[in-house]
């Protein structure tokens, strides 16, 4: 039996949206490989009555990729409604990982087409708008998710989930050495601070304009291009930190500026 990729993408997105979550897609519903997984997540944003605002990519470490079983990063779209601003209030409810991860995004400002070629990585630079701090706060639509292989993560977006941009961040940015470049974090439980972390970009493919780099790419392949006005998180730059209701999360980017959230149930 041949895949059904929009009844697929309906059972995926009804249960994000209910906040339940389920084993595995259904036999005749699992997408094989990455190609299927990629036509799964592409009817998201058409089954949900949503836009693709923005890009994520998954497991941008060695860590991450074993720890959920994949060869490498994964691609996903982060749609409309599922974006905040700097200082918002997100629920937990329904979210199996709990996590919040410190970012570096990226604002286009001109399109980015399909093409044959592989883009370089001061074509994609020469694109980009903006800089921003961002707090990813992922999850997943498998109880188990660690196990549900490359295929099925990627029919669930990559584990896209909340996402909060932060401000625009000066434009001296371009100068920096983003591999190095520290990001600290706090996790604030009830106004104390129960846990702090710090990170860098090299934690992100090696350096965060590469992985924006490789994300770009990915999708031209896939016949895919980055429009104007979206932008690309390109992965967290530390462990992730562990929420819970009543926490608040506080990302220090230093000079590019800060990202914050509040969690509640």
């Amino acid at each position: 039996m041949s895949l059904n990729p929009f009844a697929a993408a309906r059972l995926l997105w009804n249960h994000w949206q209910a906040g339940t979550k389920i084993d595995a897609l259904p036999a005749a519903l699992q997408p094989a490989d990455r190609l299927e997984g990629h036509a799964v997540q592409g009817l998201l944003p058409e089954v949900g009555g949503r836009q693709v605002v923005g890009w994520k990519i998954a497991a941008t470490s060695t860590v991450g990729q074993a720890h959920i079983g994949v060869g490498g990063p994964l691609a996903g779209r982060l749609l409309s409604g599922q974006v905040d601003a700097d200082g918002a209030t997100q629920s937990l409810r329904g979210n199996g990982m709990r996590v919040a991860e410190p970012e570096f995004a990226f604002c286009f400002g001109v399109d980015l087409p399909p093409r044959h070629a592989a883009y370089t990585a001061d074509e994609v630079l020469a694109a980009v708008a903006t800089l921003h701090p961002a707090l990813e706060v992922p999850d997943s639509r498998f109880a188990d998710f660690v196990h549900a292989g490359e295929a099925q993560l990627l029919a669930d977006n990559a584990c896209a989930h909340r996402f909060v941009l932060g401000a625009t961040a000066p434009d001296g940015w371009r100068a920096l050495d983003l591999r190095t470049h520290r990001v600290s974090a706090r996790v604030d439980a009830h106004g104390v601070c129960r846990l702090t972390r710090e990170g860098d970009g090299s934690a992100v493919l090696g350096d965060p304009r590469r992985a924006l780099t490789w994300l770009v790419n990915e999708l031209s392949s896939l016949g895919i291009g980055v429009a104007a006005g979206q932008f690309v998180t390109t992965g967290t730059c530390m462990v992730p930190l562990e929420i819970g209701p009543g926490d608040r999360v506080v990302a220090d980017h230093g000079v590019l500026g800060g990202v914050s959230v509040q969690f509640i149930d």
